[in-house]
């Protein structure tokens, strides 16, 4: 029998998890501006952060705390302000009128990791790793498009647009956040045991992402502090599924090619459709059904590349 790695799984939970966080999270986002609602998600999250770390640590699996080196500290912060920065870059590409084009060139984001993760870890990906990724980014930019009429050549017009650099910058940001967390990851020391490297390191990133989103809204927007806690009931659970979420993906971050993990983890844009067809009752367009096809074909090709 094979052994499954554990970075499979834990990509497929953080993919299904993040889905379930994003949909909780649009509730909250109603009564909140976009810092506020983004606070939310490393402040609520902390707490559970902070206990599944621990209770790995110094129950699950016993052992000597790894040394927390510098540059331990330095990757976190870079991957913790890389995360915040591209969520911003998204939030403005949304904010331009071509929203479809911010959206479609922010999904480059698996193609960007996959060349940082070469180009700064050294990572080497078979040839069917990288034509899944192609398969995979081109599945999930036609389902960014929402069924519009958007073909290569109008994507590629579209260049000159603030909201395709936003789009793309986004991306990159969000690529470098997996490149600081995985290098994070990798200081600590604690050889085979991804679990216990995965579970520190999203501790101390969302710590200092709540210092750092706590501090601006504290500093620019101070009317919103009240709601944040007024509203602790639903963000309480999207601090939980954030939490659960991003244990997964650190997890898979420090023991896969981060490239490999992105291009798995795009099976969440398949889950949340999928809720969006069974509990909403939407419908599924043609364009979306091939959009689907292609990130299928995409995470097969990379997993027949890996495993």
């Amino acid at each position: 029998m094979i052994a499954l790695p554990i970075w499979l799984p834990a990509t497929l939970f953080a993919g299904a998890l993040q889905a379930w966080r994003t949909a909780v999270q649009r509730r909250v986002g109603k009564a909140l501006t976009v810092n506020a609602a983004g606070l939310v998600r490393y402040l609520y999250g902390l707490p559970f952060a902070l206990a599944l770390a621990g209770t790995y640590q110094f129950v699950v699996a016993p052992q000597p705390l790894p040394h927390l080196t510098l540059w331990f500290f330095v990757f976190a912060t870079a991957g913790g302000v890389a995360q915040i920065i591209a969520t911003n870059l998204l939030l403005m590409a949304f904010e331009e009128r071509n929203f479809v084009v911010g959206t479609a060139y922010s999904k480059t984001e698996a193609m960007q990791s996959a060349l940082l993760s070469v180009l700064l870890l050294g990572d080497r990906l078979a040839p069917l790793v990288w034509l899944g990724i192609a398969s995979g980014v081109a599945g999930v930019m036609i389902l960014s498009t929402g069924g519009k009429r958007m073909g290569p050549g109008a994507l590629l017009r579209s260049l000159g647009q603030r909201a395709a650099i936003y789009g793309i910058a986004s991306g990159l940001f969000f690529a470098l956040t997996t490149i600081g967390v995985r290098r994070a990851t990798m200081e600590l020391g604690t050889g085979d045991d991804h679990v216990r490297a995965g579970l520190l390191t999203l501790a101390v990133v969302v710590a200092l992402q709540t210092v750092l989103q706590g501090g601006y809204v504290w500093w620019r927007e101070r009317d919103q502090v009240p709601l944040v806690f007024a509203n602790w009931r639903v963000a309480g659970q999207v601090g939980l599924m954030s939490s659960l979420g991003s244990a997964c993906w650190f997890t898979a971050f420090a023991s896969a090619p981060v490239a490999l993990v992105r291009i798995v983890g795009q099976v969440e844009i398949a889950f949340t459709m999928a809720v969006g067809h069974f509990y909403l009752g939407e419908r599924m367009r043609a364009s979306e059904a091939v959009g689907l096809l292609l990130v299928g074909i995409g995470v097969v090709l990379a997993l027949a590349g890996a495993l």
